[in-house]
């Protein structure tokens, strides 16, 4: 089979045939809590924890101002959370994108530096990304070596890298204010009913990055060949290569649009700090690859929903403000994180498992 003949399979994952006696006793309702139990959970488990941290600390969650933070903080991680989904339902994973959002800027603060122009640094920090997500997904398909191993490797390649490059030293960004691609980036936005004072003011910029991206990955998911090559090379290599599936060319792909995310979460930032540190991107790592797990993508490949992610993100952005402001040190938060992961790997194992018998 052709390339453009590999349909996308939307579903989670396959459902057995009924028998007759079983198909007449389900309903629509039934029909559809089966197919999407996987977003209805972490749905359910959303808004337990919102009620619980509005309880817990009334002050802070009654209040518009810390949802205008979450909308700038969660997509830092969010976005990269989303391109990572498409990766790990390949049956991929990529540790190394926290330092591709530092090498990315590198290229952004050279090129910046360079011209005077912020919307070339853009391009140079997406290019930059696109190119070490290239070498990812080469040296993983070409090599052939396991993702994990290859992508520890580069998370410190890249990063030695980027300290080499700029000698370890930092860069302030404040001039690149009051520029509008940097406002197209990290500025403000006010939505509301022109003529009235109904609305929001200063939503920022990078939630709405953060819905476009979520809504570009569930697209190419679901609705385009490259998510239904996804999840067949996710769910099984050999029966997506004697489809005709281009494996080494889609996953590939997957990971030069990750690395391109990760630039893109990277400049975000460091606009908005107006200064590029070197370290850019450490400890984004374990809030991203919660988002996924605990938005319902298997760790094993083939399965995942753009849509889970998205609420897992929501969830795990939360859980350090709603941890403070219930009392609790910080220091709660990785705790927190590494058993969130730990628990939503085992039960999708455990669900995996059932589901072979």
């Amino acid at each position: 089979m052709s390339e453009s003949q590999a349909t996308p399979n939307t579903a989670e994952a396959p459902t057995p045939p009924l028998s007759p006696k079983e198909r007449a006793g389900r309903t629509p309702l039934l029909d559809f809590t089966q197919k999407y139990a996987g977003q209805i959970g972490i749905t359910i488990a959303f808004v337990a924890l919102w009620v619980v941290f509005v309880i817990l600390a009334p002050d802070t969650f009654g209040q518009s101002l810390i949802y205008k933070s979450f909308g700038q903080t969660i997509p830092y991680f969010g976005i990269i959370a989303m391109m990572l989904t498409m990766v790990i339902v390949a049956g991929d994973i990529d540790l190394s994108f926290p330092s591709v959002m530092a090498l990315g800027m590198v290229g952004f603060v050279w090129t910046w530096d360079a011209t005077g122009q912020v919307w070339l640094g853009i391009l140079a920090a997406l290019g930059t990304g696109a190119a070490a997500g290239l070498f990812n997904g080469l040296v993983i398909t070409i090599v052939g070596l396991p993702s994990l191993v290859v992508t520890i490797g580069t998370q410190f390649l890249f990063r030695g890298l980027t300290l080499v490059l700029v000698g370890g030293s930092s860069y302030a960004l404040a001039d690149t204010r009051g520029d509008p691609f940097r406002e197209l980036l990290v500025g403000k936005l006010w939505i509301g009913i022109p003529g009235t004072d109904i609305g929001v003011e200063k939503v920022p910029m990078e939630f709405f990055w953060f819905i476009g991206i979520t809504i570009l990955a569930w697209v190419l998911l679901n609705r385009h060949r490259l998510g239904g090559n996804t999840y067949v090379i996710g769910d099984n290599t050999q029966t997506a290569r004697l489809m005709g599936i281009p494996i080494q060319r889609t996953r590939i792909t997957l990971f030069v649009l990750t690395g391109m995310a990760a630039a893109l979460a990277g400049m975000m930032m460091s606009l908005q700090v107006v200064n590029f540190y070197p370290n850019l991107g450490t400890g984004l790592l374990l809030p991203a690859l919660a988002a996924v797990f605990v938005g319902g993508t298997s760790v094993f490949g083939g399965r995942g929903s753009v849509y889970g992610t998205f609420i897992g993100a929501l969830m795990i952005g939360a859980i350090p403000a709603g941890i403070v402001a219930a009392g609790l040190t910080d220091f709660w938060t990785q705790f927190i994180y590494g058993g969130i992961i730990l628990i939503a790997i085992s039960i999708h194992a455990i669900l995996q498992r059932r589901f072979a018998r």
